[in-house]
C-alpha cells in the first residue's frame, strides 16, 4: 500500500505547443516546472500515472547534508536555503522541520568514515560535528545501545513528501505550469537536428525543450532513441507507526535501522543497511559497470530473482510512436514489500531503543531507486539531441535535493548561471 498523496487538481487539457515539456511529475520534474512558471516560461508536465506516485512520495523524507560526497555537498546546500523558502514559497506547509540528523556507529571503524567524511568536507564550513556516547544518550534517551560516537548536523532536516510534492506542484500550477497526470510520452519529436516536441498517448505537442525527469524509467525511455544510461534498480522497504511517544525529533541512522519523527506523530522507519535488488535483465547488460560499487557493499545487498525478472522482460525496449509504450502498460511501478527487511528493521531498532518495541505498524511500502554507477544524477543537456536535458538518476538522493536540482535543470536549460557547479553532474560521463 503506497502512502497517500494529498491530491492536485491538475487538468486533461493539453496545449498544442508549449516552451518546455517535462517528462515526469515527480519532484524533479515538479520543482523545474515550479521554476519556469516563476520565470515566465510557459511550461506542461507530462506524468503516466499520477504525480508523485512513485519513488518521489515514498522516499525517508531526510534533507541532509551530512556524508554528502564534496561533490554533491553544494546542491545539498542550495537544496536546504530552498527547502526553508518552501512554505512561504507555495503557500502550503510541506513538513520542513530542521530537527537534525545524527549517524550513528558501533565501532572504531564506522567512526573512521565519519571522521574521513568531516574532514573532506571541512573548506565548507557545515554545523556538523561529532559526538560521544555519552551526548548521543543525553540527546536521544532511553537507547541501550553502546554507541562507540555519531556524527550529527543540527541545520539537516526532514519534510513529508506526501505534503511536499502536492505543495510544489499547487504553487507550479497557481503560477501558470500545466499538468497533465495519466498522459504518457512515448517518444520525442525532431526537427532541424534538434527536439521539436513531444509524441504522447494523446497527441503531439510541440516545444522547444524537453526535460527528461523519469526517475527509474528514464533508461528506457533513452533506450528507445539509441542512447544508453546506465542505472540499476534497488528497492527500499518502509514502514510508519501510528502517532507515538519517541525519543527525539532527530532523525537517526545507524549501520542496520533508521527513524525519523512525522508530522502525523508517527516515525518512518527502514532497514537502513540493506536494499533489495531484483534481478532484472539490465543486471545482465550492464551490470560490470556496478562491480566496484558491489564489491564495497556486497553485505548490504539482498538479491532476489523471479517476478520481477519476468515482468521486465515483458516491457519493450523499443517502439514506435504509433504504439503503446512501457510507460501506459504500467502507470505505476509499485514494488513489493521486502518483509524480512521490515522485521529486521524493527529488531534491530527495538535492540537499541526498546520503547519502539510498543509500536503499531501502520502501512509498510517499498519504492524503486534508480542507481548510478556512481551514485550521483546526472543533469545536463545531451549533446546527440540538442533541446533534450536530463535530471534523473538521483540514487536514492531526489528528495532532499530536489528542488535544488529542479533549478540546476532549468538553469541549464535557459543559459542561466548555474545554481552550483553542473560539472559532477554532466550526462557525458556516463552516457554511452
Amino acid at each position: 500500500m503506497a502512502p497517500v498523496i494529498h491530491p492536485v487538481r491538475t487538468t486533461d487539457d493539453m496545449p498544442a505547443a508549449t516552451t518546455v515539456v517535462v517528462i515526469g511529475g515527480g519532484i524533479i520534474g515538479l520543482s523545474a516546472a515550479l521554476v519556469l512558471a516563476e520565470r515566465g516560461i510557459p511550461v506542461v508536465v507530462l506524468e503516466k500515472g499520477r504525480i508523485a506516485a512513485e519513488q518521489s512520495s515514498r522516499n525517508l523524507g531526510w534533507v541532509r547534508k551530512t556524508l554528502r560526497s564534496m561533490a554533491d555537498a553544494p546542491l545539498a546546500i542550495e537544496a536546504e536555503r530552498l527547502w526553508q523558502g518552501m512554505a512561504q514559497r507555495t503557500g502550503i506547509d510541506p513538513g520542513f522541520r530542521q530537527t537534525g540528523i545524527m549517524y550513528l556507529a558501533r565501532n572504531e571503524a564506522e567512526a573512521a568514515k565519519h571522521q574521513a567524511w568531516l574532514a573532506s568536507v571541512a573548506a565548507l564550513g557545515l554545523d556538523s560535528r561529532l559526538l560521544t556516547g555519552a551526548e548521543i544518550d543525553a540527546m536521544v534517551p532511553g537507547g541501550k545501545g553502546k554507541w562507540y560516537s555519531g556524527l550529527y548536523t543540527a541545520s539537516d532536516a526532514r519534510a513529508e513528501p506526501t505534503l511536499a510534492n502536492t505543495a510544489i506542484a499547487t504553487a507550479a500550477i497557481a503560477k501558470g505550469a500545466i499538468v497533465v497526470e495519466n498522459c504518457a510520452v512515448r517518444s520525442l519529436s525532431m526537427a532541424g537536428g534538434r527536439v521539436s516536441g513531444v509524441v504522447t498517448e494523446r497527441g503531439e505537442i510541440a516545444c522547444d525543450q524537453v526535460l527528461l525527469a523519469g526517475g527509474i524509467w528514464s533508461r528506457r525511455f533513452l533506450g528507445n532513441m539509441g542512447i544508453g544510461l546506465p542505472t540499476l534498480p534497488l528497492a527500499a522497504s518502509v514502514l510508519r507507526t501510528a502517532p507515538m511517544e519517541g525519543p527525539t525529533e532527530i532523525a537517526v541512522g545507524a549501520s542496520d535501522f533508521s527513524f525519523r519523527k512525522r508530522l502525523d506523530g508517527g516515525y518512518t522507519i527502514t532497514q537502513r543497511g540493506a536494499l533489495y535488488a531484483p534481478l532484472t535483465p539490465d543486471h545482465i547488460r550492464i551490470g560490470l559497470r556496478y562491480l566496484p560499487m558491489l564489491r564495497a557493499e556486497w553485505a548490504n545487498v539482498r538479491i532476489g530473482f523471479g517476478r520481477p525478472f519476468l515482468a521486465d522482460m515483458a516491457l519493450a525496449r523499443r517502439w514506435q510512436s504509433d504504439a503503446i509504450s512501457p510507460f501506459e502498460r504500467v502507470r505505476t511501478f509499485d514494488p513489493a514489500v521486502n518483509s524480512g527487511l521490515i522485521a529486521e528493521a524493527m529488531r534491530n531498532l527495538t535492540a537499541a531503543w526498546p520503547g519502539f518495541g510498543q509500536a503499531k505498524i501502520a502501512q509498510c511500502w517499498a519504492g524503486m531507486i534508480d542507481v548510478t554507477t556512481d551514485s550521483l544524477p546526472v543533469i545536463g543537456g545531451v549533446d546527440k539531441v540538442p533541446g533534450l536535458t536530463l535530471a534523473t538518476g538521483f540514487s536514492g538522493h531526489g528528495f532532499g535535493t530536489g528542488p535544488a536540482a529542479g533549478q540546476l535543470a532549468v538553469d541549464l536549460m535557459t543559459g542561466e548561471p548555474p545554481l552550483v557547479s553542473p560539472v559532477p553532474y554532466r550526462p557525458e560521463r556516463l552516457l554511452y
